[in-house]
């Protein structure tokens, strides 16, 4: 079957192949944006997707020479799609903690230039109001990097999801939790019920989107969005009405 997807579809035997294409386009974005004079901020994204994708960017970001790195790192500015509400900032859990090991330290970058939602303030409603305005000021997303949940959410848009939903609190599905589990002792109850979440509405505003899916525990669902017409059961087919999507793919995920 033709895939009815109007995208650019990369695949690659494995995983790590599969990343080291996908942050070679990364860096070469990284580079067009220090030519611009006003660039948008990335879109930014966790989960164990993204850890060797991080990984090989840091390292090949890590090579360029240092002019050329310190105008990264002093130029760098990104949003997180979501985090936890009620998790400390400090806990190993929390997205800001990914964040500041997986790209952070690494790359010498201030918390300041890696923004998430404030999953510990007093009233979260006014936390995820403010972090989809400081957003919209920034001009929106240039690049977005997605993973793909389970039940088809991105960032954390849980089934059913219209199109035009903006940043605020989501109630986490059972299944999104179960997903999470691992980083909680593999208690699914452990994972906090709320998080602070980018709406489609955001992500379908950013200039290009990277869809990153490795794995056969994806190939279900990955099947259900190549091929399943837009539809609020699949958060996720809603990138079908955006004219850049780039799913990467890995042997596995594509069954």
């Amino acid at each position: 079957m033709v895939p009815a997807f109007p995208s650019q579809l990369v695949h690659r035997p494995t995983a790590l192949e599969l990343m080291d294409a996908c942050t070679a386009l990364l860096e070469q974005r990284l580079q067009e944006r220090l030519e611009q004079p006003r660039p948008r901020p990335l879109g930014l994204a966790t989960g164990r997707t993204m850890e060797p994708l991080y990984a090989s960017l840091v390292e090949r970001l890590r090579a360029w020479p240092a002019p050329q790195m310190q105008a990264l790192q002093s130029n760098w500015l990104s949003f997180n799609l979501d985090e936890y509400v009620g998790l400390p900032c400090g806990d190993e859990a929390s997205y800001r903690h990914y964040m500041n090991v997986h790209l952070g330290r690494p790359l010498g970058l201030g918390e300041a230039q890696l923004r998430l939602p404030d999953g510990v303030a007093g009233d979260s409603t006014a936390a995820a109001a403010a972090y989809g305005a400081a957003l919209a000021r920034s001009g929106g997303v240039g690049v977005q990097l997605l993973g793909l949940g389970s039940n088809g959410h991105v960032g954390f848009n849980e089934p059913p999801c219209k199109a035009d939903v903006s940043c605020r609190v989501v109630q986490l599905s059972a299944a999104t939790r179960q997903q999470n589990a691992g980083l909680f002792g593999g208690d699914p109850q452990q994972v906090p019920p709320l998080a602070i979440t980018l709406g489609v509405a955001e992500i379908l505003q950013a200039q290009e989107i990277h869809l990153v899916v490795t794995g056969a525990a994806k190939a279900s669902v990955l099947q259900r969005l190549l091929h399943e017409p837009p539809s609020e059961a699949l958060p996720a087919s809603w990138l079908q009405q955006h004219p850049r999507v780039w799913i990467w793919a890995d042997a596995a995920a594509l069954g």
